[in-house]
């Protein structure tokens, strides 16, 4: 199976760390995100890799095809001359996909289990990996006008989000825009036909990385998650 990751961004909540390169290419615990993401990947058996690359391409190609001999990977390029949004960028590959794949957001870490991701019924021709709400801000539990508890950050897990992980089967490009995002054209038709099922993953590691902060509190977690050499 191969692995489809979006790293086209321009991450401009992130500058200056972006102002050299691409998004994925930030450190995180010493390693590019886009790493942490093929060792996650890989540990699942996926070394085949698509990566959809727009902004410092050149950047992003440099890297990998001095490191994949490395990470023991193949993979292609796909290059935006203008945003095509994540369908767009993806609708653009599919002459090098004719089977199920899955497709990452460049700028997540997790330790998902994608297997899980993959037992979607037959029906289904897309699956979005989903993972509670953590609250942005500390939470003031109350007792009428008494104050009995602060919550720094909690999950919310009445509430889920799109992960940016996704199983898809090949007929997912009948659905997808030449320019567009699959999750604001895409998913919401498939979803209206009955064709898009999710995933809960309740006790996993999950951050998107949108600001510096992230970048300093993903570098203190993520030795404490990930393992791989």
């Amino acid at each position: 199976m191969k692995a489809v990751i979006l790293a086209g961004g321009y991450g401009k909540r992130l500058r200056p760390l972006t102002d050299d390169k691409p998004k994925p290419l930030i450190e995180i615990a010493g390693k590019p995100i886009l790493e942490w993401q093929i060792l996650w990947l890989k540990s699942f058996g996926i070394t085949s890799f698509i990566i959809l690359a727009g902004y410092k391409k050149e950047v992003l190609v440099e890297w990998v095809t001095k490191n994949k001999a490395r990470l023991g990977i193949e993979c292609l390029f796909s290059m935006e001359e203008e945003p095509l949004g994540t369908g767009g960028a993806i609708h653009q590959v599919k002459s090098f996909l004719n089977e199920d794949f899955i497709a990452v957001n460049g700028d997540i870490l997790t330790n998902l289990d994608i297997r899980e991701l993959k037992q979607v019924d037959e029906t289904a021709i897309a699956s979005i990996s989903l993972v509670p709400l953590r609250s942005p801000y500390g939470v003031v539990q109350t007792e009428g006008d008494k104050i009995i508890k602060f919550v720094e950050k909690p999950v919310l897990k009445d509430y889920w989000i799109n992960a940016g992980v996704y199983f898809l089967k090949s007929s997912i490009f009948e659905y997808l825009p030449e320019k567009g995002d699959i999750e604001r054209i895409t998913f919401p038709t498939l979803a209206e036909k009955g064709l898009l099922k999710g995933k809960k993953f309740e006790n996993v590691y999950w951050r998107s990385i949108d600001s510096v902060k992230d970048v300093e509190e993903a570098s203190n977690e993520i030795p404490q998650v990930f393992n791989f050499e």
